[in-house]
Order: structure tokens, then sequence, then C-alpha cells
């Protein structure tokens, strides 16, 4: 725990999803992370205590919310306890928001999960929420309290820079990510392309067309979320049909579930950038991490001091 000049304590601490990126955030910011217990009882009940004073503590939980549902229940039971501690304050940081590809009800009798997670966490207590490429931006709108909402281009276009781009084109692998893909396109001064697809069910996509010039081009597929890598190696495939050279990808929320590490690397795919809000499940060669920790710390200190955290990043 570390005091400011106006004797305001800040804590920072980390539940089980991610903690290596929870450590990262935490020594980027300059501290080390609060003394904290989880454990699971033997039917999975999940227990958590803090082994040190929070009261009065601008408090910043740092969770990810990717499967399992445990994830969720950790963090809504470290929010919950944190206000019963007295914490002035309590943030949850979650680097990646499980459920948010459930943000709209698109067919009858559906959950809108997103929304659901959302009245959880304000019944929990939070007071903000700090977190990183939401699915949906709008998503933000089902808070009562403040969000920031980072954006992994802010690291990830850095690291594509270091790449020669020169005959390079930034492709959207659906309509989806037309918005997101322009922003890069904008910022790294190339052209744009895009996938039309069709998707007949959940985690299955059929690539119909390629739009925009891709022969003899290399190729960078962005997009926010990879999880089976369907719609990646399907668009990687499409693009080697249409005469691309060099293919690689961009996403924010490396996933990566059920075949997808067998998927891309069978597929054109040379390598795939993801960043640490999620841990992978295994190393693989086509795959490389790009920490957002130096980005959380920023955004914390930002909002310890109250500053503004949209000069952290440009959308």
């Amino acid at each position: 725990m570390r005091t400011s000049s106006n004797d305001r304590p800040v804590a920072i601490f980390g539940g089980r999803s991610n903690p290596a990126l929870a450590q990262k955030i935490a020594e980027s910011y300059g501290t080390t992370l609060g003394d904290l217990t989880i454990r699971d009882f033997a039917d999975g009940e999940i227990y958590v205590h803090y082994e040190e004073s929070i009261r009065g503590a601008d408090l910043f939980i740092i969770q990810s919310t990717h499967p399992t549902a445990d994830n969720w229940m950790e963090l809504l039971l470290l929010i919950d306890a944190a206000k019963r501690a007295s914490a002035a304050r309590v943030t949850a940081v979650i680097p990646y928001f499980g459920y948010a590809r459930q943000e709209r009800k698109d067919q009858p009798r559906v959950s809108i999960a997103a929304k659901l997670m959302a009245n959880m966490l304000t019944s929990a207590g939070i007071d903000r929420i700090l977190t990183m490429e939401l699915h949906a931006s709008q998503i933000q709108g089902f808070f009562d309290v403040p969000v920031d909402h980072l954006y992994g281009s802010t690291v990830l276009i850095d690291h594509v820079r270091q790449f020669d781009l020169e005959d390079f084109v930034v492709l959207a692998p659906d309509v989806g990510g037309l918005g997101m893909a322009r922003s890069y396109a904008k910022r790294l001064d190339v052209d744009l392309a895009l996938i039309d697809k069709r998707r007949p069910s959940q985690n299955e996509a059929r690539v119909m067309n390629v739009i925009g010039d891709v022969e003899d081009k290399n190729v960078i597929i962005i997009d926010d979320i990879v999880d089976t890598a369907g719609t990646l190696t399907r668009a990687a495939q499409a693009l080697k049909d249409y005469g691309a050279l060099r293919i690689m990808a961009a996403c924010t929320h490396g996933l990566l579930s059920g075949p997808a590490y067998d998927r891309i690397e069978a597929s054109p795919i040379e390598r795939l950038i993801v960043t640490d809000t999620i841990p992978l499940k295994r190393p693989s060669d086509c795959i490389e991490v790009v920490s957002v920790s130096d980005l959380f710390a920023k955004a914390i200190r930002h909002i310890y001091t109250d500053q503004s955290v949209s000069t952290l990043f440009t959308d």
C-alpha cells in the first residue's frame, strides 16, 4: 500500500484469474500486490480474505473474467469483502470483461448477459470499472458508475509498427470489426480491406468474399477477440486464395478455446499477436504476447490522482 501527498492510501490486489498480469501492473505502478487469501472449499465454494487493513483505501481489484464463471464469482466476493472492510472507493480492474458478446437481445428468449454482469457488479457495491476493449462499447451504458474503457490498439499499434509496412493492408474479419480496423489503418497509414462473411451458428463462420485489394499484399487481420479461431483462420485462408503474401493477425483478447491453437498453427497465419489480458493456455511459436501492464498501471494512477484517463489512448 502506498500513500500520496494527500495521505489517501492506494491499494492494489489481484484475484486468481491472471496473477502474472496483476503482478506486472503492481510492479509498473511501483508497488506490490496487497496480501490476500483466496481458497476453495471442498464443495467448490470460494473464500476471500484481505490480510491487511484497507479501511479508507482507494482499492483496485485486478481480475479478468474469462471462463470459468468462478472468476466472476471471485471478483464479486472481493468487491463485497472490500466494501464491508470500509474501503473508501473500490475499482474493478477487468482487463477482459466476460459475457460482453451477449450484449443485446438478437433473438427471442435469450439473456442479455452483459447487462446481468453489470447489475451484479453494481449490487456488489462497485464504485468504478476499468476495462479494456469491450466487445461492444455500448456496454458502458449498462452501468450507473463511471467506466474507463482502454483500447488494445494503444499497445498493439506500437508493436505492429516494428514490422515493415510496405505493401501492407489492414483487414477487418467482419463488418462488426470495421470501425476498429479503420482506426488501425488510419493510424498506420495503410489501406483497408474487409471480409464479407456469414455465420450460420455461434462459433462458426463461413467466408463469402474479400472486399478490397489484397493481391500481392501483406495483410494484418485486426479483431478484439480470438476465441475458437474459426473466423480468423477462414479469413486467412480466403486471403491466401485472393493472392495475399504474408498474413499476420492482432487481437486484444486471446481466449483461444477448443481447437484454436491447432487451427492457428495449421493456418497461413505467420504470427498472431495478442495481449496478456488473458493468460495463454500454452505457448506457441505462432503466438506473440504484448503486455498491457504499463497501460493499466498508468490508468490506475490517473484514476487515483483524478486525472483524465482518455489522455492515455486514441480510439
